[in-house]
This record gives structure tokens, C-alpha cells and sequence, in this order.
């Protein structure tokens, strides 16, 4: 005699549902991985961040490509920045991001430039984590000011602040110096 709950068995999408699942994970992934990046500031913690809202949505795939309004990478988004806000509330100190990241120089990458992108994200990893989220879904997600309150769920008046904010500590920072105005 066991004792102790018995687990649901997951369940997926429908087959056909699954292979847009596929098809949108080989076509966005990147996108995802590099918001998740940009958030975690660590390259693991971001892998894990896009598998979790990944996890998160498949089972519902089908649901979720019927009835996201401006579309399924925007739901996906919306689930990875929630899944995001939750770590953070739970302040999970399990590991601890190293000084140095592990920067891989891509093709005809110069060493001036592998160092400015450590520096922007050292930078980056110095805001508080809304304004971090903020300036992500700004200028890099390419939101307006009204999708990224929507986004966080805020006004656009906290959106306003939090950006002006984090920019005003991105050109105060030192490891930017005169290439720090992102304006």
C-alpha cells in the first residue's frame, strides 16, 4: 500500500497542435532565450527561465494559438516576464551569477566589442529588476510604452518613470562611460 498523492500524467496538446508548438519554438526560441538573458543577466538561469514558460504553455498550445489576441509569441512573453516576477518575489539565492560571464566571440567579433556587450549587461544587471524589465521590453523587445504596461501589468506613468529612471542609472554608470546614453 502506497501512501502519498498519485501524480496526473501530463498531458500535451493535440498532434497537430504540438507541431505549431515545434515550429514556434525552432522560429522564436532565440528571442526568447535572448529576452530571458537580458532579464537573468546569467545564461543558465535564462535556458531555465525560457524551458519553465515554455513548460508552462505547452500543455495549452492550442488554446493559446486560438486565443492570443496580437499572437502567440506575445502570450509566451507575457507568461516568461510573470514566471520571472515570480523568482524574483520568491528571492531564490540557489546559485550565484559569476563575475566574469563566459562571453563567446562570434565571427569577426572584435575584443572592443565582446567587452562593450559585458559592460551593457554588467550594467544591466545593476538596475532593480522592474527597471531592467522595462528597459528589455523597450529597447529591445521594441515595445511602446503601452504594450510594456500591459505587459508588467502597470500604468504607463510607472512604465515612464521606471525607463527615465533606469536610463538616468545606465548613463550615471561607469562601466558604460560616454557610450552609456542609450537615448
Amino acid at each position: 500500500m502506497s501512501v502519498g498523492r498519485t501524480r496526473t500524467p501530463v498531458v500535451g496538446p493535440p498532434a497537430a497542435a504540438a507541431d505549431g508548438f515545434d515550429a514556434y519554438v525552432e522560429a522564436r526560441g532565440a528571442d526568447l532565450l535572448r529576452t530571458a538573458f537580458l532579464l537573468t543577466g546569467d545564461h543558465q538561469r535564462a535556458e531555465d527561465l525560457v524551458q519553465t514558460a515554455l513548460g508552462k504553455v505547452w500543455s495549452r498550445w492550442d488554446h493559446v494559438v486560438e486565443r492570443a489576441e496580437p499572437g502567440p509569441h506575445a502570450y509566451v512573453r507575457k507568461v516568461m516576464l510573470t514566471t520571472y516576477i515570480a523568482w524574483w518575489r520568491r528571492r531564490w539565492n540557489g546559485e550565484a551569477p559569476t563575475d566574469v560571464l563566459p562571453e563567446v566571440a562570434q565571427a569577426g567579433d572584435s575584443g572592443r566589442a565582446s567587452a562593450e556587450r559585458l559592460d551593457l549587461l554588467r550594467a544591466l544587471s545593476a538596475l532593480p529588476r522592474g527597471q531592467r524589465a522595462v528597459v528589455v521590453l523597450r529597447y529591445v523587445e521594441d515595445l511602446s510604452e503601452a504594450q510594456t504596461a500591459e505587459v508588467l501589468g502597470c500604468s504607463v506613468g510607472t512604465v515612464k518613470s521606471q525607463c527615465s529612471r533606469a536610463l538616468a542609472a545606465l548613463r550615471r554608470s561607469p562601466l558604460l562611460g560616454e557610450a552609456g546614453d542609450p537615448s
